[in-house]
């Protein structure tokens, strides 16, 4: 039995082929939109590690520390820090929280030992960060991120002197 093909049409080979077309072509706009949100996401979950994350880890360590008014912010080197002050066997230290150099930093050292911030050691990045004593054994500290997006924690010292 012999075919017909002179019934075929042009349009027989060139549908197929513009489905093929119009299918990559929807495959590849889908591909780069989800990429455009994933960078979208990563760049929104970065910006808030770096603000709450930052912020966090002062109120824990005020939590930690927080026994009889021993909670201060002070003014070292030209830089506010945080100065949480305790005893460890009849020792006095005293751990200093503080912005530097675009990094978040921490110094735990005795108080009878020279006091140089150089010393402390980095915890984590960070672009705007600020403290202050809003009231009695009340604190603010703000945290922006590099886009300009500012959180803030009040916390308060629980124990009181």
């Amino acid at each position: 039995m012999k075919y017909d093909t002179s019934n075929r049409h042009m349009i027989d080979l060139i549908f197929p082929i513009a489905v093929f077309f119009v299918f990559a072509a929807s495959s590849l706009a889908v591909f780069m939109l989800s990429a455009r949100l994933y960078r979208v996401q990563t760049e929104t979950a970065d910006n808030n590690y770096m603000t709450r994350t930052s912020l966090a880890y002062v109120n824990e360590k005020i939590r930690q520390n927080d026994q009889n008014g021993s909670i201060f912010i002070r003014t070292i080197e030209e830089n506010q820090c945080l100065a949480l002050e305790s005893t460890i066997d009849g020792i006095p230290y005293t751990t200093y929280i503080y912005a530097a150099d675009g990094m978040l930093k921490e110094l735990f050292i005795r108080n009878d030992a020279p006091l140089h911030l150089k010393d402390g050691r980095n915890i984590m990045e960070v672009h705007d960060f600020t403290m202050e004593e809003i009231g009695a054994n009340l604190f603010r500290f703000t945290s922006a991120d590099k886009n300009g997006s500012v959180s803030v924690l009040i916390a308060s010292e629980r124990s009181m002197p």
